[in-house]
């Protein structure tokens, strides 16, 4: 298979132009028959408004060592197909299924890869199903009415269901999970182009039928999803098992607690294998298992707001004014070196998107963005950061993190007076509650009203974040525009907290597996597939199954 790269061509051709730039590249006759894929596509607008499409394709045809030789091998290189595989199961007999807490990208995957392999996991989650889960968030979205156990953060799909989608990671991967990942989403009902987009991204529209898909094969191999069931304690059983408390989480209306009462009954559950894939914003999950025993350190994340722009301003700045063709919403990453040390740097950039109130703990309120998959909105909205370590908030505990996030975010709750807070950059330079909005529409979903989002944060947080949005005003123009709208509080980019492992990937309590974003191996959607992925790989490559035949 031979490779071409830097195939440039118009962003208006046609799949018949591509194919002829494949066949005039590689000098093959018209009659002579090919197969191609596109491995990467992106853009390249250098010299904006002139702008091309890059392509990387792979292709299949006949002479590939003949033409290797005649052409330059700059462009033009052999490639042999990179396939994952699930390794064979181990030795060891497993007399129970596995269990997995946590049905995000990381719980899911390792479900999935599990359920392939035969192992038929329970998995636990501790919010709702993904289509009960949308209409809990939309109801708080529309009221305030916070289900504090199925909202933004928590539920099926996990936070990433309500942020876009998107995929991009910078993780090395040589054995191909990463293309098994998207690949799988495809299967699943993704955008084909996730594939091959540089900034690939499924869309929260399009992500929950996605991860129903994704469910429901793990249902139709033997496995079990326990929807609205939180684990509450894991306490030590007989020849190295594990009981798992396990109890059905309040219903969101009150009014329904004595009838549900029994149902909400702690049940146990037996197992030998624990997958802790909890998410970031499972803080009492954290607190038990710190309680327990389990070995944690605090880690660095990033804390700011959010930033909205009017999305022409960015395309106009991504593709140059009076770009002649029609192209997606523009995405933009930038990063700014403070002064004082550190840096600045945009996070999780919707294009075409909508600030979310993306709050989980009731008198608490962070914020979060998303698109759908055709990133139509008005706006184009990105977090602004500043990375913050154990120095700033302590670190002595390590769960001083969650606590460092929960006093930025009863602030913005409390400023906000429950809504989104909102404040016009020229008002944030000033430190001073805008009364008023300027040109710019918030698109957001959850009430919002003007506040000073400035008071949130300590004194080198808020001024990194104006250096840096000065900074950007360099890069992109109108960027830090007076009436640029800044909205926060923007605290869960990552885990505060990371539960450690060891090479087996197993925690210091043998058979129990931290996993993904929340036990601080991750971050992302992609990331955290990949990981569970990995610790699926660890269990199966090591255990056989022995309870089908008991």
């Amino acid at each position: 298979m031979l490779r071409i790269e830097q195939l440039k061509l118009r962003p208006d051709h046609a799949e018949k132009d591509l194919e002829n730039a494949i066949r005039k590249s590689l000098r093959l006759r018209d009659s002579q028959p090919f197969s191609y894929e596109i491995i990467r596509q992106s853009v390249d607008a250098r010299k904006k408004p002139d702008i091309y499409y890059v392509y990387t394709v792979d292709v299949k045809c006949s002479h590939e060592n003949q033409i290797l030789r005649q052409r330059s091998k700059n462009k033009i290189s052999r490639v042999t197909k990179i396939e994952y595989h699930f390794p064979s199961n181990g030795k060891e007999k497993l007399d129970l299924p596995p269990v997995i807490v946590g049905t995000g990208p990381a719980g899911l995957f390792c479900g999935l890869m599990l359920a392939r392999a035969g192992f038929r996991p329970i998995l636990l989650e501790r919010g709702e199903e993904v289509q009960k889960r949308q209409k809990s968030v939309e109801h708080f979205w529309d009221t305030g009415e916070l289900n504090p156990n199925s909202n933004v953060q928590f539920g099926e799909g996990g936070a990433g269901t309500f942020s876009d989608g998107k995929l991009n990671t910078s993780v090395k991967d040589p054995k191909g999970r990463i293309r098994f990942v998207l690949k799988t989403f495809v299967e699943a009902g993704a955008d084909p182009s996730i594939l091959y987009s540089y900034k690939p991204h499924i869309g929260t529209d399009v992500l929950t039928d996605v991860v129903r898909t994704i469910r429901e094969e793990i249902r139709s191999l033997g496995g079990q999803v326990l929807f609205e069931h939180q684990l509450k304690n894991i306490e030590s059983g007989k020849d190295g098992h594990y009981i798992l408390r396990v109890e059905k989480t309040m219903p969101q209306d009150e009014r329904m607690s004595d009838l549900c009462a029994g149902e909400r009954r702690p049940q146990d559950i037996e197992t030998r294998l624990v997958v802790l894939a909890i998410g970031h914003s499972a803080r009492d999950t954290f607190q038990m298992l710190y309680n327990h025993g389990f070995d944690m350190i605090a880690k660095s994340f990033a804390v700011g707001v959010r930033v909205e722009h009017p999305q022409k301003w960015i395309d106009n700045a991504m593709y140059g004014d009076g770009c002649p063709y029609e192209m997606p919403a523009a995405p933009y990453k930038l990063t700014h070196k403070l002064k004082e040390g550190g840096g600045v740097y945009s996070f999780c950039m919707c294009p075409g998107g909508y600030v979310v109130n993306a709050s989980s703990e009731l008198g608490l309120l962070a914020v979060n963005g998303m698109s759908y998959h055709d990133r139509g909105g008005k706006n184009a909205n990105s977090a602004i950061v500043v990375t913050v370590s154990p120095d700033d908030f302590g670190g002595e505990n390590p769960l001083d993190g969650l606590e460092f996030q929960r006093k930025l975010e009863q602030k913005a709750y409390e400023i906000g007076k429950g809504k989104i807070p909102v404040q016009r950059f020229s008002d944030f330079l000033q430190n001073i509650a805008s009364e008023s909005l300027g040109n710019i529409i918030p698109q957001m979903k959850g009430a919002y009203i003007p506040a000073n989002v400035r008071s949130i944060f300590p004194e080198r947080v808020s001024n990194s974040i104006e250096e840096g949005m000065e900074a950007f005003g360099w890069q992109i123009r109108g960027f830090s525009d007076d009436d640029a709208l800044l909205s926060g509080v923007e605290s869960r980019t990552s885990s505060p907290v990371r539960i450690t492992r060891n090479d087996a990937l197993e925690s210091n309590f043998n058979g129990i597996y931290p996993c993904g974003e929340g036990a601080g191996y991750a971050g992302g959607i992609t990331s955290a597939a990949l990981d569970g992925i990995r610790v699926a790989e660890a269990i199966a490559s090591k255990f056989s199954i022995d309870f089908l035949h008991k």
